[in-house]
């Protein structure tokens, strides 16, 4: 199994020193980057596996360089954000960030969800070989590729975007709350505050084709959670 190239972004040298070896000591390739503006660069050249990205950088802050680099990089992005700033959080996930952990982060926390996040990505030999397809109409998920389709446009989804789809469609006509999903897709509970579910399904519903205001497809469920339709596809 090749080892997993991660590109730590964080202009705290003895910070980004201290997280890279131990990291490398968990069988992982790091380098480090300090610069928000060469970063962009190196990320979008070197394709590494999964990207650390500090929101404060200097010369592009780390929003500039998730948004930059989204459209082009196909790898995993966990953003460091200030602790209980849900701006900082909500908007990483808008821009396309995977996930997010709140700083500081003890190592153990951060190795867990990296290993969570690089568990999903495609072709990934842990992953399930055998076909798993859902077909709703005119929308296609499978899940053995990663991919998903609406009337044969192909969908660009983050690798978060794509996990939480596919949990939805395998669980058609039922309501599924904000606590099943955090469980399922970071094994953590719903703490009441926590909107990164909210900003994924609001980001779904929009490559989705779903009205933002009376949504069809990804329903809310007052005081419940969110229900994927087995209709409405066509």
């Amino acid at each position: 199994m090749s080892i997993a190239r991660i590109l730590l972004v964080e202009d705290d040298q003895r910070l980004a020193d201290l997280t890279a070896e131990y990291l490398h000591r968990n069988d992982f390739q790091v380098d480090i980057e300090s610069r928000g503006d060469t970063a962009a660069a190196r990320i979008l050249s070197e394709q590494p596996d999964l990207v650390v990205l500090d929101v404060m950088l200097p010369g592009k802050d780390g929003f500039e360089v998730c948004r930059g680099v989204r459209p082009a990089y196909k790898g995993v992005i966990l953003m460091l954000t200030a602790r209980d700033e849900d701006f900082d959080q909500i908007l990483g996930l808008e821009l396309g960030a995977d996930d997010y952990i709140a700083k500081p982060v003890q190592p153990r926390v951060l190795l867990a969800r990296i290993k969570a996040l690089l568990r999903r990505m495609p072709g990934n030999t842990a992953a399930p070989t055998e076909k798993k397809e859902q077909v709703f109409g005119k929308f296609h998920i499978s899940q053995s590729t990663r991919t998903a389709e609406l009337d044969g446009q192909s969908l660009d989804l983050t690798t978060a975007e794509f996990d939480l789809l596919w949990l939805l469609a395998t669980h058609a006509g039922t309501i599924l709350s904000r606590d099943d999903l955090l469980q399922e897709l970071r094994g953590i509970g719903f703490d009441g505050l926590d909107r990164s579910i909210d900003a994924r399904i609001s980001r779904l519903r929009r490559k989705i084709g779903d009205d933002p205001e009376n949504p069809a497809r990804i329903k809310t469920v007052r005081g419940k959670g969110y229900l994927f339709s087995q209709h409405d596809w066509n």
